[in-house]
């Protein structure tokens, strides 16, 4: 926690693909004030229809426990818009992120709960 999964219909080669992953983990870490060490993100290729057109798009999907505040999700979103126009050149017009408070007891890490 927090946990990104990331689909875009960009392919990426997987060396720039990690990096990219990488740099998404540190700046969330660093928004969101969460450990580093707790971070997980995940790609996942598909194809994408934004505004009835096909081409470069991303969906990002965010949840934590705790700490999504508007002002926050303000901050990721920028961030991670701005990676992923970086990264990939999808243009900030199409990509959409949701963003989802779970309870602590709702998560599971190393055989137990947060919670």
């Amino acid at each position: 926690m927090p946990f990104l999964k990331i689909t875009s219909s960009v392919e990426i080669p997987a060396d720039k693909r990690d990096q990219l992953l990488a740099a998404v983990s540190k700046a969330v870490a660093e928004v969101t004030g969460k450990p580093e060490r707790y971070m997980m993100v995940a790609w996942e290729a598909g194809s994408i229809l934004f505004a009835g057109k096909a081409g470069p798009g991303a969906f990002v999907d965010v949840r934590a426990i705790g700490g999504l505040t508007p002002e926050v999700n303000g901050k990721i979103s920028a961030q991670v818009c701005a990676l992923l126009q970086k990264w990939l050149n999808v243009p900030g017009d199409r990509i959409y992120l949701t963003f989802m408070d779970v309870p602590a007891t709702h998560w599971g890490h190393h055989g137990t709960t947060f919670g």
